[in-house]
C-alpha cells in the first residue's frame, strides 16, 4: 500500500532536529517512489545541527548518505523495478555544462543543499521514510547490503573523485592518510583496494582499534612523532602522496613534513570550521615539484563506481556504523553523531 504521507527529520535551527510530515504526490513518468530505510548522519549535517554551517540554511531537511528500496515506478522507467535495492545521489538538472560533463555535485541549476524538491525546506529529504525522486538520482545496489551499508554510495563517490584528482598508482605508491574517523578510514579502504600502500595516523584507541580490525598499518599520533614514524616506515624517503582526512592546522602542516622530498602530492579532503590555515614556502613547491590538490563533491562516475565497489563487496564498511537510532529519536541520533570520535550514526527511517 503506497501511504498518502511521510515523515522527515529536519533542522529547524541550531541544535533542534524535529520530525515533520509531508504530503506524497502523484509520481511523473520518470520518477520513484522509494522506501527509504536507513540515512546515515554525515559531519556536513551534525555541523550544522552543532551550528557551524548555518550558511547552508534552515529549515534544513537534510540528509544524503540515504538508502532504500523502490515501492513504484512512473510509466517511463526502464532501469528500475519494485524490490530493487537503491542508494541515493544529489538532484541534478543533466543539462548545464557541469552536468554534461559528469559533475553533477556543482550543477550551475540546482545546489545540492538548495531548495530543489520543497519551497520550505532546503535539503534532499535523506531523513524521510519514502520520498519521490527522479530516476536519475538513484543507484542500483546489492539487495544483500543491509541499508546502512548501502548509504555509504556518496561518501565513498567524494572519495574516489579524490583519489582520481590524486592519480592514484595502484601497486605503486605508498599512500600516508591523516585522520582515523570515518572518512579517513574509508579514504584508506578505497586506496588500499585500488592497489596502495597504506598508512594512518590518527588518535584515539576506538580509531585505532577500527582502523586495525580494517586491516590498516595505525600510527598512533597520540603517542609518537607521526612525521618521524612515516619517515621510519618508509627508510626516511616519504610517502608519495598524502590524504589531509583532518580538518585542521596541524593536520595541513604534517602532511608538508609526511611527504617525499620530490613529486610528492597532498590531497586536501576534509574542511575544517574555522578554516584550517596553511603555510609553506611557495620555492618549496616549486623546487620540490609538490602538487596540492583540493577535492570536493564527486562526479556521476564516481556514484556509479562507489555503487559497483560496495555491491561487489571490493570495500566492507560495515566496521565503520557504530550505532542505529530510529527516526523518532533523531533528535539523539544527531547528539551521538556530535561527538567526538564517533562514527557514523545510522538514522533507520521505517519503525
Amino acid at each position: 500500500m503506497i501511504p498518502a504521507t511521510f515523515k522527515f527529520g529536519a533542522l529547524m535551527e541550531k541544535g533542534q532536529a524535529v520530525i515533520k510530515e509531508g504530503e506524497l504526490r502523484e509520481l511523473l513518468p520518470n520518477e520513484l517512489l522509494v522506501k527509504q530505510e536507513a540515512c546515515n548522519i554525515c559531519t556536513t549535517d551534525y555541523q550544522q545541527w552543532q551550528g557551524l554551517r548555518e550558511h547552508q540554511g534552515y529549515p534544513m531537511a537534510g540528509g544524503h548518505e540515504c538508502s532504500g528500496i523502490v515501492v513504484s515506478v512512473g510509466e517511463d522507467v526502464k532501469k528500475f523495478k519494485a524490490g530493487d535495492r537503491v542508494s541515493v545521489l544529489y538532484d541534478y538538472c543533466g543539462t548545464c555544462e557541469n552536468c554534461i560533463a559528469g559533475m553533477i555535485t556543482i550543477c550551475q541549476n540546482k545546489k545540492i543543499f538548495g531548495k530543489n524538491y520543497s519551497e520550505d525546506y532546503y535539503g534532499i529529504f535523506g531523513f524521510a521514510d519514502y520520498f519521490i525522486r527522479n530516476e536519475k538520482s538513484f543507484v542500483k545496489m546489492d539487495s544483500a547490503l543491509s541499508a546502512s551499508e548501502a548509504g555509504f554510495v556518496e561518501p565513498l563517490g567524494s572519495v574516489l573523485h579524490g583519489l582520481n584528482k590524486l592519480r592514484l598508482r595502484g601497486g605503486y605508491d605508498t599512500i600516508a592518510v591523516i585522520g582515523g574517523g570515518t572518512m579517513g578510514l574509508l579514504n584508506a579502504a578505497a586506496a588500499k583496494a585500488m592497489g596502495a600502500k597504506v598508512f594512518v595516523s590518527s588518535r584515539g584507541e576506538k580509531k585505532l582499534e577500527i582502523g586495525r580490525r580494517m586491516g590498516f598499518e595505525m600510527i598512533d599520533a597520540g603517542n609518537c612523532d607521526a612525521v618521524e614514524e612515516i619517515k621510519r616506515l618508509t627508510e626516511g624517503r616519504g610517502v608519495d602522496a598524502v590524504i589531509v582526512s583532518a580538518g585542521t592546522t596541524s593536520a595541513n602542516q604534517q602532511a608538508i613534513e609526511m611527504v617525499k622530498a620530490q613529486h610528492g602530492r597532498i590531497l586536501f579532503y576534509a574542511a575544517g570550521y574555522p578554516a584550517p590555515g596553511l603555510e609553506i614556502d611557495s620555492n618549496a613547491i616549486h623546487y620540490k615539484n609538490l602538487e596540492l590538490i583540493g577535492t570536493f563533491g564527486s562526479e556521476l562516475t564516481d556514484f556509479i563506481n562507489a555503487g559497483k565497489m560496495l555491491s561487489e563487496r571490493r570495500i566492507d564498511v560495515s566496521n565503520l556504523i557504530e550505532e542505529k537510532v530510529p527516526l523518532s529519536q533523531i533528535q539523539k541520533a544527531f547528539e551521538l553523531a556530535s561527538q567526538k570520535g564517533k562514527f557514523r550514526i545510522s538514522v533507520m527511517l521505517q519503525e
